[in-house]
C-alpha cells in the first residue's frame, strides 16, 4: 500500500451508491473507500444514493446519509449535511442514471449548494453526446474542483467534445486486485474443473453484454476443444429483473440447451463478493467481453481480468481499444460469433501467445492496482484540501 506513507491526509466524504445495492458503482465506490482507508489508517464516511424503493436498504454505520435519487428535496437536504460534516472534501461517483432529472441534472442542484471542495469521478463519458448530455456535463464540470477520468480516452473525450479544461481533469485508473501473476492449476482444482480450459465472464447480467454470441461461439470452439467450459458469472442486474424478470438469462439457458452445450457452458446466477470474483479470475484462461456499446468509456471487469493477468478477448468499445493495446489482449468483431471463436480458438491452441498474452496484461495492471489507486486520490485530496504535511513520500 505504501505509495505514500500514512501520515495525516485531509478527512473525505465519499458518495455513490453503496453495498448492499447491487450495481458497478456500488462496487467500486467501496473498493475506493476501502483502499483509500487501507491505504491512509483512516475510517472515511459515506453518502448511499438510493434508487425508489431503496429507503428500506440496511446500511452500516459508515453511512452518514442517504440521497434519494428521485426526490429533488434530498438533494438540498444532502447538500446541507456535507456543509455540516467535518470533512475537507467530497468525492462523488457519477453516473448518469444515478441521479433524477433528465440527465440526471438535479445534482447540479447539490453541488451549486456545496460549500467544500468536489472532486467528480465520470464513469460514463459518451463520445457524441446529445445536447442535454453536453449541458449537464458542461454545467457539472463547472461546479466542481477536479474531474477524474478513468481512462486516457476518457480524458481526451472531455477536452475535445466537452470542452472542459485540461487542467481540470486528471487521469486516475479503474482499481484491479493486486494479486501475484500464477498459475491457474490450485485455482481450478478448488472448482473442481481438473485441467479443463476455462473461459469467463462476470458481473451483471444484462442484453448489452452480448452473451448470446459468446454463446453461439462456443459451438465452434468446442469442435476443437470439446473440454472447454465457459462460465458466465453473475446475476441479472437489479433494473433488468425489475424491468423484465429473468428473460435475458432464461433465453442464454434455452440457446446453450438448443446447442447441446449444457456441459460447456455453465451460468452461475449469483452476485460474487472481491474473494469470490478473484478466484474464480484466477482459475480464467480466457477472459471474455462480447459487450455491444461502442462507446464504453470504462469496464470494471476488463480492468480486473487484465489486472489478474488474464489473456482477453473483446469486442472494441473504447475501454477495450485502450487497455488491450500493444498486444495486451485481443479485440474481435461486434456481434460476431465467428471472430470470437476464432481469437479463443487460436489462444486455445498456442500456449505461448497465451502466455505472453498474459505478462503484456498483467505488466500493464500494475499501475491500476487499488494501492497504486488509493495513492492517486490521496495526492489529488491533497492538493484540493492543502494541509501542512498533508502526505508524506515514504
Amino acid at each position: 500500500m505504501d505509495a505514500y506513507a500514512a501520515g495525516p491526509v485531509p478527512r473525505i466524504l465519499f458518495m455513490g451508491s453503496f453495498p448492499p445495492r447491487e450495481c458497478g458503482i456500488a462496487t467500486f465506490t467501496k473498493d475506493v473507500v476501502e483502499s483509500f482507508d487501507a491505504a491512509f489508517h483512516t475510517k472515511s464516511e459515506i453518502i448511499a444514493i438510493d434508487e425508489p424503493g431503496g429507503d428500506v436498504r440496511h446500511y452500516g454505520p459508515e453511512i452518514v446519509a442517504r440521497l434519494m435519487e428521485e426526490d429533488r428535496d434530498s438533494y438540498r437536504y444532502v447538500a446541507s449535511v456535507i456543509n455540516a460534516h467535518p470533512a475537507e472534501l467530497l468525492n462523488i461517483q457519477h453516473e448518469y442514471g444515478l441521479f433524477g432529472g433528465e440527465r440526471g441534472e438535479w445534482l447540479i442542484d447539490l453541488l451549486k449548494l456545496c460549500e467544500k471542495p468536489i472532486a467528480i469521478t465520470l464513469h460514463t463519458i459518451l463520445p457524441e453526446p446529445d445536447e442535454q448530455m453536453l449541458r449537464v456535463t458542461r454545467e457539472i464540470c463547472a461546479n466542481v474542483t477536479s474531474v477524474v477520468a478513468l481512462s486516457e480516452t476518457g480524458k481526451r473525450l472531455l477536452e475535445s467534445v466537452y470542452g472542459i479544461d485540461r487542467d481540470l481533469i486528471r487521469v486516475i485508473h479503474h482499481g484491479v486486485p493486486d494479486v501475484p501473476f500464477r498459475s491457474t492449476d490450485n485455482a481450478k482444482a478448488s472448482f473442481g474443473v481438473g485441467q479443463r480450459m476455462v473461459i469467463s465472464t462476470f458481473g451483471l447480467i444484462n442484453r448489452g453484454k452480448g452473451l448470446e454470441y459468446a454463446i453461439d461461439a462456443m459451438r465452434d470452439v468446442v469442435k476443437s476443444h470439446p473440454d472447454a467450459l465457459y462460465l458466465i458469472l453473475g446475476e441479472t442486474h437489479p433494473v433488468v429483473r425489475r424491468q423484465e424478470g429473468e428473460s435475458y438469462r432464461e433465453s442464454l439457458q434455452a440457446k446453450i440447451l438448443e446447442y447441446g452445450l449444457k456441459n460447456n457452458v455453465t451460468l452461475i446466477d449469483k452476485y460474487l463478493d472481491f474473494d469470490e470474483l478473484v478466484n474464480y479470475l484466477a482459475a480464467t484462461d480466457i477472459y471474455l467481453t462480447p459487450y455491444l456499446n461502442p462507446t464504453q468509456i470504462v469496464s470494471g471487469t476488463l480492468a480486473y481480468a487484465v489486472g489478474c493477468g488474464k489473456a482477453i478477448v473483446s469486442t472494441p468499445y473504447l475501454y477495450a481499444q485502450e487497455v488491450l493495446a500493444h498486444n495486451r489482449g485481443f479485440l474481435c468483431k461486434f456481434r460476431d460469433a465467428y471472430s470470437i471463436a476464432q481469437y479463443v480458438g487460436a489462444l486455445l491452441d498456442d500456449p505461448a501467445l497465451r502466455r505472453s498474452t498474459e505478462r503484456r496484461a498483467y505488466r500493464f495492471g500494475r499501475q491500476m492496482t487499488w494501492p497504486h489507486v488509493a495513492a492517486a486520490y490521496g495526492s489529488m485530496f491533497a492538493e484540493l484540501a492543502p494541509q501542512p504535511d498533508t502526505l508524506q513520500y515514504a
